[in-house]
Protein backbone atom coordinates (compact mmCIF):
# COMPACT_ATOMS: atom_id res chain seq x y z
CA UNK A 1 0.00 0.00 0.00
CA UNK A 2 2.73 2.42 0.98
CA UNK A 3 4.71 1.59 -1.93
CA UNK A 4 1.59 2.17 -4.53
CA UNK A 5 0.96 5.43 -2.89
CA UNK A 6 4.65 6.79 -2.93
CA UNK A 7 4.95 5.40 -6.72
CA UNK A 8 1.58 6.95 -7.61
CA UNK A 9 2.87 10.42 -6.26
CA UNK A 10 6.35 10.68 -7.84
CA UNK A 11 3.68 10.33 -11.08
CA UNK A 12 1.93 12.64 -10.32
CA UNK A 13 4.92 14.96 -9.07
CA UNK A 14 5.98 14.84 -12.93
CA UNK A 15 3.36 16.69 -14.06
CA UNK A 16 2.99 19.46 -10.50
CA UNK A 17 6.80 20.04 -10.07
CA UNK A 18 7.25 21.66 -13.59
CA UNK A 19 3.80 23.67 -13.49
CA UNK A 20 4.88 24.78 -9.98
CA UNK A 21 8.45 25.66 -11.29
CA UNK A 22 6.70 27.40 -14.20
CA UNK A 23 4.80 29.23 -12.09
CA UNK A 24 7.14 30.73 -9.24
CA UNK A 25 9.25 31.51 -11.91
CA UNK A 26 6.88 33.74 -14.10
CA UNK A 27 5.62 35.42 -10.21
CA UNK A 28 9.26 36.33 -9.74
CA UNK A 29 9.71 37.35 -13.17
CA UNK A 30 7.15 39.46 -12.63
CA UNK A 31 7.19 41.30 -9.21
CA UNK A 32 11.22 41.81 -9.61
CA UNK A 33 12.48 45.16 -11.22
CA UNK A 34 12.74 45.36 -14.65
CA UNK A 35 16.58 45.19 -16.12
CA UNK A 36 18.24 41.76 -15.77
CA UNK A 37 20.48 43.16 -13.44
CA UNK A 38 18.30 44.63 -11.43
CA UNK A 39 16.51 40.65 -10.94
CA UNK A 40 19.76 39.42 -10.33
CA UNK A 41 20.21 41.58 -7.45
CA UNK A 42 16.84 40.85 -6.24
CA UNK A 43 17.96 37.00 -5.81
CA UNK A 44 21.02 38.66 -3.79
CA UNK A 45 17.92 40.84 -2.20
CA UNK A 46 16.53 37.54 -0.48
CA UNK A 47 20.19 36.55 1.51
CA UNK A 48 22.33 39.75 1.34
CA UNK A 49 21.75 43.08 3.28
CA UNK A 50 23.13 44.79 -0.03
CA UNK A 51 24.76 47.79 2.36
CA UNK A 52 26.54 49.84 -0.24
CA UNK A 53 29.77 50.42 1.66
CA UNK A 54 29.98 46.72 2.60
CA UNK A 55 29.92 45.44 -1.55
CA UNK A 56 32.02 46.06 -4.34
CA UNK A 57 31.10 48.36 -7.54
CA UNK A 58 31.24 48.55 -11.26
CA UNK A 59 30.64 51.80 -12.36
CA UNK A 60 27.34 52.75 -10.95
CA UNK A 61 26.31 49.07 -10.35
CA UNK A 62 26.82 47.37 -7.20
CA UNK A 63 27.23 43.37 -6.72
CA UNK A 64 23.88 41.82 -5.95
CA UNK A 65 25.82 40.60 -2.86
CA UNK A 66 28.27 42.34 -0.63
CA UNK A 67 31.97 41.22 -0.42
CA UNK A 68 31.30 38.58 2.43
CA UNK A 69 28.51 36.74 0.34
CA UNK A 70 29.76 37.78 -3.05
CA UNK A 71 32.98 35.41 -1.14
CA UNK A 72 31.07 32.91 0.24
CA UNK A 73 28.83 32.38 -2.93
CA UNK A 74 31.94 32.16 -5.27
CA UNK A 75 33.59 30.15 -2.52
CA UNK A 76 30.95 27.43 -2.83
CA UNK A 77 30.42 27.30 -6.25
CA UNK A 78 34.28 26.80 -7.18
CA UNK A 79 34.26 24.73 -4.71
CA UNK A 80 32.04 22.21 -6.21
CA UNK A 81 33.45 22.70 -9.76
CA UNK A 82 36.61 21.66 -8.21
CA UNK A 83 35.88 19.02 -6.36
CA UNK A 84 33.07 17.55 -9.14
CA UNK A 85 35.54 18.04 -11.80
CA UNK A 86 38.62 15.66 -9.31
CA UNK A 87 36.18 13.83 -6.97
CA UNK A 88 33.26 13.47 -9.20
CA UNK A 89 31.34 10.62 -7.06
CA UNK A 90 33.65 10.17 -4.21
CA UNK A 91 32.39 11.32 -0.61
CA UNK A 92 34.46 9.95 1.98
CA UNK A 93 35.21 12.70 4.83
CA UNK A 94 38.57 14.63 3.87
CA UNK A 95 41.75 14.33 5.78
CA UNK A 96 41.51 15.97 9.69
CA UNK A 97 44.23 18.57 8.48
CA UNK A 98 41.94 19.90 5.60
CA UNK A 99 38.71 19.91 8.37
CA UNK A 100 40.81 21.74 10.71
CA UNK A 101 41.78 24.56 8.41
CA UNK A 102 38.41 24.78 7.10
CA UNK A 103 37.43 24.79 11.12
CA UNK A 104 39.70 28.32 11.00
CA UNK A 105 38.23 29.53 7.99
CA UNK A 106 35.15 29.45 9.98
CA UNK A 107 36.35 30.99 13.06
CA UNK A 108 37.92 33.59 10.88
CA UNK A 109 34.79 34.60 8.93
CA UNK A 110 33.24 34.97 12.29
CA UNK A 111 35.34 36.47 13.65
CA UNK A 112 35.53 39.45 10.84
CA UNK A 113 31.86 39.11 10.82
CA UNK A 114 31.24 40.17 14.22
CA UNK A 115 33.87 42.82 13.97
CA UNK A 116 32.31 44.36 11.08
CA UNK A 117 28.58 44.10 12.65
CA UNK A 118 29.76 46.31 16.35
CA UNK A 119 31.31 48.49 13.89
CA UNK A 120 28.24 48.91 11.78
CA UNK A 121 25.71 49.32 15.24
CA UNK A 122 28.26 52.09 16.32
CA UNK A 123 27.97 53.94 13.11
CA UNK A 124 24.33 54.40 13.10
CA UNK A 125 23.36 54.35 16.66
CA UNK A 126 25.36 56.54 18.99
CA UNK A 127 24.63 54.31 22.45
CA UNK A 128 26.70 51.65 21.12
CA UNK A 129 29.78 54.48 20.69
CA UNK A 130 31.13 52.18 23.96
CA UNK A 131 31.93 49.34 21.99
CA UNK A 132 35.17 48.94 21.29
CA UNK A 133 37.21 49.30 17.98
CA UNK A 134 39.18 46.07 17.66
CA UNK A 135 40.37 46.72 13.44
CA UNK A 136 39.05 48.91 10.79
CA UNK A 137 36.47 46.10 8.85
CA UNK A 138 36.89 46.26 5.02
CA UNK A 139 35.71 44.78 1.73
CA UNK A 140 38.98 42.72 1.54
CA UNK A 141 38.66 40.78 4.74
CA UNK A 142 34.94 40.24 4.22
CA UNK A 143 35.54 39.40 0.59
CA UNK A 144 38.55 36.78 1.35
CA UNK A 145 36.79 35.36 4.82
CA UNK A 146 33.75 35.01 3.05
CA UNK A 147 35.87 32.59 0.72
CA UNK A 148 36.95 30.51 3.05
CA UNK A 149 33.78 30.03 5.01
CA UNK A 150 32.52 29.35 1.03
CA UNK A 151 35.00 25.82 0.39
CA UNK A 152 33.70 25.12 3.81
CA UNK A 153 30.03 24.92 2.42
CA UNK A 154 31.16 23.22 -1.07
CA UNK A 155 32.88 20.59 0.99
CA UNK A 156 29.48 19.76 3.15
CA UNK A 157 27.36 20.11 0.28
CA UNK A 158 29.50 17.90 -2.39
CA UNK A 159 29.31 15.28 0.34
CA UNK A 160 25.80 15.29 1.10
CA UNK A 161 24.91 15.33 -2.67
CA UNK A 162 27.05 12.90 -3.35
CA UNK A 163 25.95 10.51 -0.46
CA UNK A 164 22.40 11.20 -0.93
CA UNK A 165 21.78 11.38 -5.02
CA UNK A 166 24.57 8.85 -6.01
CA UNK A 167 23.59 4.73 -6.29
CA UNK A 168 27.70 4.59 -6.65
CA UNK A 169 28.90 6.78 -5.06
CA UNK A 170 32.52 6.25 -3.85
CA UNK A 171 33.83 6.06 0.04
CA UNK A 172 37.52 7.31 -0.95
CA UNK A 173 38.12 10.73 0.99
CA UNK A 174 37.25 14.06 -1.29
CA UNK A 175 40.65 16.05 -1.27
CA UNK A 176 43.02 12.82 0.07
CA UNK A 177 45.46 13.88 -3.50
CA UNK A 178 48.42 15.33 -2.19
CA UNK A 179 48.39 19.37 -2.48
CA UNK A 180 44.63 19.25 -4.05
CA UNK A 181 43.41 21.58 -1.10
CA UNK A 182 46.47 23.79 -1.48
CA UNK A 183 45.24 24.46 -5.07
CA UNK A 184 42.06 25.05 -4.39
CA UNK A 185 42.68 27.40 -1.93
CA UNK A 186 45.12 29.37 -4.00
CA UNK A 187 42.21 29.19 -7.20
CA UNK A 188 40.43 31.01 -5.05
CA UNK A 189 42.80 32.84 -3.57
CA UNK A 190 43.34 34.03 -7.12
CA UNK A 191 39.80 34.78 -8.09
CA UNK A 192 39.62 37.04 -5.14
CA UNK A 193 43.11 39.18 -5.90
CA UNK A 194 41.08 39.82 -9.14
CA UNK A 195 37.95 40.68 -7.71
CA UNK A 196 39.28 43.22 -5.58
CA UNK A 197 40.57 45.39 -8.13
CA UNK A 198 36.93 46.51 -8.89
CA UNK A 199 37.47 45.68 -12.66
CA UNK A 200 33.77 46.25 -14.71
CA UNK A 201 34.67 43.46 -17.33
CA UNK A 202 35.50 40.94 -14.74
CA UNK A 203 32.67 42.27 -11.99
CA UNK A 204 30.19 41.73 -14.75
CA UNK A 205 30.36 37.98 -14.85
CA UNK A 206 31.07 38.17 -11.47
CA UNK A 207 27.90 39.32 -10.29
CA UNK A 208 25.80 36.49 -12.31
CA UNK A 209 28.11 33.66 -11.07
CA UNK A 210 27.71 34.85 -6.97
CA UNK A 211 23.93 35.32 -7.33
CA UNK A 212 23.62 32.03 -9.54
CA UNK A 213 25.53 30.55 -6.72
CA UNK A 214 22.54 31.61 -4.43
CA UNK A 215 20.16 29.86 -6.27
CA UNK A 216 22.48 26.78 -7.07
CA UNK A 217 23.17 25.86 -3.29
CA UNK A 218 19.46 26.65 -2.54
CA UNK A 219 18.73 24.04 -5.43
CA UNK A 220 21.10 21.80 -3.77
CA UNK A 221 20.15 21.62 -0.58
CA UNK A 222 16.47 21.33 -1.18
CA UNK A 223 17.02 18.31 -3.80
CA UNK A 224 18.99 16.45 -1.44
CA UNK A 225 15.48 16.92 1.15
CA UNK A 226 13.57 15.81 -1.59
CA UNK A 227 15.33 12.86 -2.23
CA UNK A 228 15.07 12.18 1.19
CA UNK A 229 11.67 12.81 1.75
CA UNK A 230 10.50 10.88 -1.12
CA UNK A 231 12.72 8.03 -0.26
CA UNK A 232 14.67 8.09 -3.49
CA UNK A 233 18.41 7.87 -2.11
CA UNK A 234 21.45 6.64 -4.10
CA UNK A 235 18.79 5.80 -7.05
CA UNK A 236 20.68 7.84 -9.92
CA UNK A 237 23.66 7.22 -11.64
CA UNK A 238 24.18 11.23 -12.96
CA UNK A 239 21.93 13.90 -13.04
CA UNK A 240 20.31 13.48 -16.19
CA UNK A 241 18.30 11.07 -14.11
CA UNK A 242 17.70 13.30 -11.46
CA UNK A 243 15.41 15.73 -13.15
CA UNK A 244 12.76 15.80 -11.02
CA UNK A 245 14.31 15.86 -7.32
CA UNK A 246 16.74 18.75 -8.93
CA UNK A 247 13.94 20.67 -10.78
CA UNK A 248 12.02 20.12 -7.43
CA UNK A 249 14.46 21.88 -5.27
CA UNK A 250 15.19 24.72 -7.92
CA UNK A 251 11.22 25.57 -7.25
CA UNK A 252 11.68 25.17 -3.68
CA UNK A 253 14.70 27.69 -3.88
CA UNK A 254 12.98 30.20 -6.46
CA UNK A 255 9.84 29.91 -3.97
CA UNK A 256 11.84 31.04 -0.50
CA UNK A 257 13.79 33.84 -3.00
CA UNK A 258 10.47 35.25 -4.16
CA UNK A 259 8.56 34.97 -0.57
CA UNK A 260 11.43 36.80 1.30
CA UNK A 261 12.04 39.46 -1.72
CA UNK A 262 8.00 40.07 -0.87
CA UNK A 263 8.79 39.99 2.82
CA UNK A 264 11.50 42.28 2.95
CA UNK A 265 9.66 44.49 0.18
CA UNK A 266 6.91 45.04 2.53
CA UNK A 267 9.12 46.36 5.35
CA UNK A 268 11.92 47.81 4.12
CA UNK A 269 9.65 49.44 0.94
CA UNK A 270 12.72 49.23 -1.14
CA UNK A 271 14.70 47.08 -3.52
CA UNK A 272 18.07 48.50 -2.37
CA UNK A 273 20.11 47.74 0.66
CA UNK A 274 18.82 47.50 4.02
CA UNK A 275 18.29 50.76 5.10
CA UNK A 276 20.62 52.11 8.10
CA UNK A 277 18.68 55.04 9.29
Amino acid sequence: MFNRLKLALLKLSKVLVPLAGLSILIIFLYITPPGILDKVGAVGYSVCHQISDHSFHFGNQQLPLCARCSGMYLGAVVGLIFLNLRYHHSAGTPRKGVIALLILFGIAFAVDGSNSYLSLLKSISPQFKFLPDFYIPNNTLRLFTGSGVGLGIAVALFLSINQSLWKDWDTKPILRKPYDFFWLVALMLGIDLLVLPEWPWLLYPVAFISAGGVLFLLTMIYTVLWTVIMGQENTFLHFGQAWLPILAGLTIALLQITVIDLLRLSLTHTWGGFPLG
